[in-house]
This record gives structure tokens, C-alpha cells and sequence, in this order.
């Protein structure tokens, strides 16, 4: 953020201590409600969709700046959770104007088109506070807010794709516009594999193994089984595998932020819980879209589609080639296979979901997607019948999320358990790294 300073900064904080009520009133984060931190994560992404429908990562990355800013302002009233870049002193402010104004100096600086929008919902959380105490709140709140972009100011979220086409082989990923429905030459993702992680230490910092060799037996029996569960036509594939095909096309962030509204409010989260939660939900489905991306280039794998057309070609004669072949929604995403991003970002999602909920691994929940894109991305929708998906565990619906990309037809299946154990490492980096409980001293 270039027109900002860290004299500007510090500024605000002189001006915030002056602010400040001698007297300190106790708050209790008990007697907050997450409203707030819910209806703030619904407007942003509803922004966000009506956008770029979450074709980039913008939504995702504000959301992200948006909830660390919040989460940040709410541990400097009362430091229940070690904040994320962020030092202050303890501040006697009112959690709901400060949270406020974190979210709004934050969506306001990514959405400036829609400042009446935002305004009006800034409006709502502070309407009915003194002038003094409102002062203060958005002193904080912009303070944490404007510290955040400075940290993230030039992190490459929007970097373009760089990208060298390798001449056909078995194996290597090769471009299929005519069913990607995409320019000649497109190809998608490579800059976000060069994007600057939130909590990661680096892009690659997790590396996936090597996928099957093409002439393997592995290889062999993941090429048959996408061939025919993933087919337009398939005649194994259940009613139910073809459903939760289509349902799981959702992006990771929509549907587990979605999610994470329903079961804050289940769960009767307070507001730091909840701020906390979001934070590290959106953070981390960033940074598993940033790891899985670079994976993806780096092993430059082949996609069922290209696979089963060219298999005469590709030196295993137990794979047999179909030109006519296609999968069950007749699309295929311009990016290399391997591992799944979208088996990655949930797999980290439902990961913090469960640690950060406070329920364990094992917990009964419905999911609900209305409705998903028909083919590729800006494709007409079509309603989902039923919305609603239900889940013993959030392991067993990260391993369906990634599973369902086989029936769609655009993964293998090493893509996907791969997938899931990859995101799973990267929701256990956060957890253990990242906004943990503050430790009180023992008396």
C-alpha cells in the first residue's frame, strides 16, 4: 500500500492511547455474538463472486486480509489469540465498531465501487455508540487493517501466468482448448504458483512425490477407472457418484466459508472464536492453492482427457486410446492434473474446520450447494437435486471432495489421495503455527 507509512502508522497509535478512557471496562468475549464476523463474510464474498466469479484470487486474499485484521483488532482489546503480524498494546475499545472497521477499511481498499454498499453495513454495527468510543474503534480497526496491507503489498496474488509448452510425451500435460473452451495457447494457475503464501515459508515448501510412471500398473488401473467412472456415458457410475460429481464443483472458498457460517452459529462460536476461525480458514485454503499450484507445474502431468485420446502414443499397452471419449460435465480445466487443487483446498479447509470449531474429526454435518457452474467457469448454472450433502466426519468430506473430481471425469485418482494428504499437512502447518490460544500465567 504505497500511500501509507509507518509514521502514519504510528500516528494512529499515538492518537488511539490519547483516545482511551482511563477507566477500563472488563469485557467478557463470551458475551459476543459472531454476527458480525458472519454477515461481513457473506457481503465480501458476494462481492467477490459478482466480480470475477472467484476466477482469481483476489476474493479469496481479501477475505484473508479482511479476517487477519479483524481477528488482529479484537486480540488487541482482549489477547485471547496471538495475533498474525501485528503488535500491540492491550486496548480498552468495543469489539463490534473496531471489528467493523477493520472489515470496511479492508473491502472498502479491494472494492472501492462499492463503497455505498459497504458503508451502509459499516453504518449498522456502529450506530449506536458514542462519538469518543467510536473514534477509538476505528483508530484500532483501520490501524490493524492498514498494517495488513502493508505486509501483503506486493505478494504477486495477481503475478501472470509465465509458461513454456512441452512438446507431447507420455505423461506431460498438453493443451486441449477445444474442450477447455479457452484461447489457443491459455493456460491458467502458473502465477499463483508464484504467489507469496500467508503462512507457508515458501511456495513449495511442501513437495508432493512424483505421480505413477505412465507404463505402471498403478498408472494402468487409475487411467481404466477415470475412463469409465468419468465418462459422459459411463455405465458403472451410481446416481449418487454422478450427484456428488457435479455438487463438489463449487469453489473451495465459497462452500467452506458457507459452511463455516452455518456451523459458527451451531456451535455458538463468540466473535473471537469465529475471527479466528475465518482467518485461518481463508488464509489457509490461499496457501493451498498457492502449494498445490506450484506441484502442478512442477510435475507438468497430463489430464484424463488427454490421456485416454492419446494413449497409443503414450508406450503402455494395456491402456487403449478412445477419440471420442469425454467426461461427464464435457469440460476439462486448463491446468496440469497433478495433485488436485480443488482435493488440496478442501482437504486443508475441513482440516482447520475441525481443530478450530472445537468438535474433533468426527462430527455429523450437511453441506449445502444450490447450485454449480454447467461445464467450465461463466458456464450457465444448473440447481443442484438435492442441495444438501451430509458427512459423518470432515475427513470423510474432504476424501469425497477430492474423490469427486475421478466421476467428473478430470482427475485420476492418484491426483485426489494425494490431494487430500497434501492439504492435510498444510491445515495441520497452520494450526500449529498460526493465531494459537494465548497462554495465561499461571498465578
Amino acid at each position: 500500500m504505497k500511500n501509507v507509512s509507518i509514521n502514519s502508522l504510528t500516528s494512529i497509535f499515538l492518537a488511539l492511547f490519547l483516545l482511551q478512557s482511563c477507566s477500563e471496562k472488563t469485557i467478557n468475549p463470551e458475551d459476543y455474538n459472531p454476527e458480525i464476523v458472519i454477515a461481513w463474510n457473506e457481503k465480501v464474498m458476494d462481492m467477490a463472486i459478482a466480480e470475477d466469479g472467484l476466477s482469481t484470487l483476489k476474493g479469496l486474499r481479501t477475505l484473508s486480509l479482511m479476517h487477519i485484521a479483524m481477528h488482529n483488532a479484537l486480540n488487541s482489546i482482549v489477547p485471547k489469540y496471538t495475533s498474525y503480524n501485528f503488535t500491540s498494546e492491550k486496548i480498552d475499545g468495543d469489539p463490534l465498531a473496531t471489528a467493523a472497521y477493520a472489515a470496511y477499511t479492508i473491502a472498502l481498499h479491494q472494492y472501492p465501487n462499492e463503497k455505498e454498499a459497504l458503508q451502509e453495513e459499516l453504518e449498522h454495527w456502529i450506530k449506536d455508540i458514542s462519538k469518543e468510543t467510536k473514534e477509538i474503534a476505528k483508530n484500532l480497526g483501520e490501524t490493524t487493517a492498514i498494517s495488513i496491507l502493508q505486509v501483503r503489498y506486493n505478494d504477486g496474488w495477481d503475478t501472470e501466468s509465465e509458461y513454456t509448452w512441452h512438446p507431447m510425451a507420455p505423461g506431460v500435460y498438453a493443451e486441449f482448448n477445444e474442450h477447455s473452451g479457452t484461447p489457443e495457447g491459455f493456460i491458467f494457475g502458473a502465477g499463483w504458483a508464484k504467489a507469496e503464501p500467508f503462512m507457508l515459508p515458501k511456495q513449495n515448501y511442501f513437495r508432493s512425490p512424483p505421480p505413477p510412471e505412465i507404463q505402471s500398473e498403478s498408472y494402468t488401473q487409475a487411467f481404466n477407472e477415470v475412463k469409465e467412472v468419468g465418462s459422459t456415458k459411463s455405465s458403472t457410475r451410481t446416481k449418487d457418484q454422478a450427484h456428488l460429481a457435479m455438487w463438489w464443483k463449487d469453489f473451495v472458498e465459497n462452500s467452506h466459508n458457507r459452511l463455516a457460517r452455518q456451523l459458527i452459529e451451531k456451535e455458538q462460536l463468540n466473535l473471537w472464536e469465529a475471527s479466528r476461525l475465518f482467518a485461518l480458514l481463508n488464509m489457509t485454503v490461499y496457501d493451498a492453492y498457492i502449494n498445490v499450484f506450484d506441484n502442478k507445474f512442477h510435475y507438468n502431468h497430463w489430464r484424463p482427457y488427454t490421456a485416454i485420446h492419446w494413449a497409443e502414443n503414450d508406450e503402455n499397452p494395456d491402456t487403449e486410446p478412445d477419440p471420442e471419449w469425454n467426461n461427464l460435465h464435457l469440460h476439462t480445466y486448463p491446468f496440469p492434473s497433478y495433485p488436485s487443487a480443488h482435493g488440496t483446498a478442501s482437504s486443508a479447509a475441513m482440516t482447520v474446520l475441525a481443530s478450530t470449531l472445537g468438535t474433533g474429526d468426527e462430527y455429523a454435518f450437511t453441506m449445502v450447494t444450490p447450485e454449480v457452474d454447467k461445464a467450465g467457469l461463466f458456464s450457465e448454472k444448473v440447481k443442484m437435486d438435492p442441495p444438501t450433502r451430509s458427512f459423518s466426519s470432515f475427513s470423510e468430506a474432504a476424501h469425497e471432495a477430492a474423490l469427486s473430481r475421478v466421476y467428473l471425469g478430470i482427475h485420476f485418482r492418484y491426483d485426489s489421495e494425494e490431494s487430500v494428504l497434501l492439504g492435510k499437512k498444510i491445515g495441520d502447518y497452520a494450526l500449529n503455527n498460526f493465531l494459537k490460544a494465548v497462554e495465561i500465567p499461571k498465578p
